[in-house]
């Protein structure tokens, strides 16, 4: 069963059919959107697409089209599909939907949004649910290959950090590092196997593994552990007390607790793969704690990602003292 079709099942059979006939398992969606009152929208290769429809409900064997008239989306939909989906598991469900998203088998994820509802301060549950992003999970196996030579140096591993604009594919990128690292690889230009080591994953938003039931959907390598759905800083400390990694992976650094965290696992003789929002290694500096993570000399590599090619595309690697390595 192939991505889509993992994906188009999680649905109830009414928009199951209207999908399936509109010929969407033809197509390499990136994700699926539904919005109360609006159109049902796919993105596929960088296109936005609907389902053929009017206001007064689908098209019989309608197609995908990119422009209105098209299929608008109703409470039922939204109704029907949350809980067709909780039936895989309804203690994930009420965990889960408080964070804003589900995942579900496969590793897909489906981000809710609807009404807050607050105890003390904090989000308890969302309620009135009435917009949901179906993301589809697609590995890209292979995509790390130009950076994996300049991640190791004297045979050991770099911590590296991965800067990258929203949407550019800085956790696909990380998925396969760590992936990488943990299996081993083949070394063309030394002409040598380099060996895998073990790699401890902290999965707080369950991006990097998608575990579902506590196993990872993703492949994450063959000596990789995963703590899912921890908090970084104390997953971190976690994984480092119980499962002796070499190698520490994170996605999304920023807080003071994460870098008390990643200085606690650099004491401990430990490396780090991690990535965090931004354009440039000057840009992320504007950032305190950021900033004390560059001047500590945290991460013997940066690696920034640009925004045009295919997902993790890489615009230069750069050393500790921020020169440049690879462009």
């Amino acid at each position: 069963m192939d991505q889509m079709e993992q994906v188009v099942r999680i649905f109830p059979q009414k928009l199951r059919a209207m999908l399936m006939e509109a010929g969407t398992l033809r197509v390499q969606a990136e994700e699926l959107r539904l919005r109360t009152g609006q159109p049902l929208l796919m993105k596929a290769g960088g296109e936005e697409w609907y389902l053929e429809g009017d206001r007064k409900g689908w098209k019989k064997a309608g197609g995908l089209k990119k422009s209105s008239p098209c299929y608008r989306v109703t409470e039922e939909d939204i109704r029907d599909t949350l809980e067709y989906m909780s039936r895989y598991s309804l203690y994930a469900f009420d965990r889960e939907v408080r964070q804003g998203f589900l995942t579900i088998p496969g590793g897909h994820r489906v981000g809710v949004a609807g009404q807050a509802v607050l105890e003390e301060g904090k989000v308890k549950t969302l309620q009135n649910i009435s917009f949901l992003d179906v993301r589809v999970a697609r590995e890209i196996f292979g995509c790390a290959d130009r950076i994996l030579p300049w991640l190791y140096e004297g045979g050991q591993v770099c911590s590296a950090l991965v800067i990258s604009p929203p949407g550019c594919g800085k956790t696909t990128l990380l998925r396969d590092m760590i992936r990488q690292v943990s299996d081993g690889w083949w070394d063309k230009e030394q002409g040598g196997a380099v060996k895998g080591v073990t790699v401890g994953v902290v999965d707080e938003r369950s991006e990097l593994g998608a575990c579902w039931q506590g196993r990872p959907q993703n492949d994450l390598g063959a000596r990789t552990d995963v703590l899912d759905g921890c908090p970084k800083a104390e997953g971190i400390m976690m994984l480092i007390r119980s499962m002796s990694p070499q190698v520490v992976a994170v996605d999304e650094i920023g807080g003071r607790e994460d870098l008390d965290a990643i200085r606690y696992g650099k004491n401990c003789g430990c490396k780090l793969l991690a990535t965090v929002h931004g354009c440039s290694l000057e840009d992320i500096k504007k950032k305190p704690v950021l900033r004390e993570m560059v001047e500590e000399g945290v991460f013997e590599r940066s690696i920034v990602l640009e925004s045009r090619g295919r997902p993790g595309q890489v615009r230069e690697v750069l050393d500790r003292d921020g020169h440049c390595l690879q462009r």
